[in-house]
């Protein structure tokens, strides 16, 4: 299974163009992807450098029509008279999706700082290792009051699922809405999670739990023990990012899911975003 995360920031290159074609085809090019996952797209933002505040939502999913699209909108607020401005994820899978869940993160007060609501998408998907939950998420960037709160939230829902992947409920489909869908324990966590390796966020949101749930690992460590992170952010735009380029995209596995990780790359040969998309394998 090969899974590709990026943030695309709404489609906008260092060249300033906004194209989404460009980014569908760099990721196609990357990998024969299963799933994808994307942050920050947009719907309704003219005001976006490069965008024309089309729904890049359905435009993604027009693009990708052989996979299942799922939108996880975190910003939802009024554009005018019957019109939506939203910002958030995307997932879209070409596997048998199970289960789907929107995750809402906290938002703590911190009026000192721009911030935004922020989501995290969560889908059990039928692979051939087996049932595997996906969640991709956008933490914030200028709180870190925030930050560590939606880190809380996200290490709280992977106790719940292994619960209940552990411990299912009754329910079946003749039940309605408490139909039984099971969530894998299994997991794979992507996204731009606004911190480096450095931070106390990355080694928190790896810590054990204190009951039987497994952690989290950095699949870069398995894939490549003895090298340094590369930087996903700030490579070709020294314009939004003139210092040094960072590291803030990774993919965190579940205990046991070390051994499946196979490949872990990062694409350092495309600018069609601010980010560079990260590409796992599993076998």
């Amino acid at each position: 299974m090969k899974l590709i995360s990026w943030n695309i920031q709404w489609g906008r290159g260092v060249d300033g163009r906004v194209d989404l074609d460009r980014i569908v085809d760099r990721a196609h090019r990357l990998a024969d992807f299963d799933v994808l996952c994307l942050q920050e797209v947009a719907d309704g933002y003219p005001e976006l450098p490069g965008h024309d505040g089309s729904d890049q939502f359905a435009a993604l999913a027009q693009r990708l029509e052989r996979f299942t699209a799922i939108a996880g909108v975190a910003t939802d607020t009024s554009g005018g008279p019957r019109e939506r401005r939203r910002f958030g994820n995307m997932l879209f899978s070409r596997l048998p999706v199970g289960t789907v869940m929107r995750h809402l993160l906290p938002w703590p007060n911190d009026p000192a700082v721009l911030s935004m609501q922020r989501v995290a998408i969560e889908a059990t998907i039928d692979t051939d290792i087996g049932p595997l939950r996906v969640v991709t998420t956008h933490l914030e960037y200028y709180s870190a009051t925030q930050r560590a709160a939606q880190v809380e939230r996200l290490r709280e829902l992977h106790r719940e699922a292994v619960a209940q992947a552990r411990h299912p409920r009754p329910g079946n489909a003749s039940d309605g809405p408490f139909d039984h869908q099971p969530r894998a324990a299994a997991t794979v966590w992507t996204g731009d999670f606004n911190f480096g390796p450095e931070a106390p966020e990355y080694a928190r949101i790896q810590e054990p739990f204190d009951d039987s749930t497994p952690p989290l690992r950095d699949a870069w460590r398995q894939a490549h023990p003895n090298a340094p992170h590369v930087p996903t952010v700030g490579v070709f735009d020294k314009q939004q990012w003139p210092g040094p380029p960072s590291t803030f995209d990774f993919m965190f596995v579940s205990a046991g899911l070390e051994s499946r990780v196979r490949a872990l790359e990062v694409d350092m040969n495309t600018d069609a975003s601010d980010h560079q998309p990260v590409m796992l394998e599993l076998f």
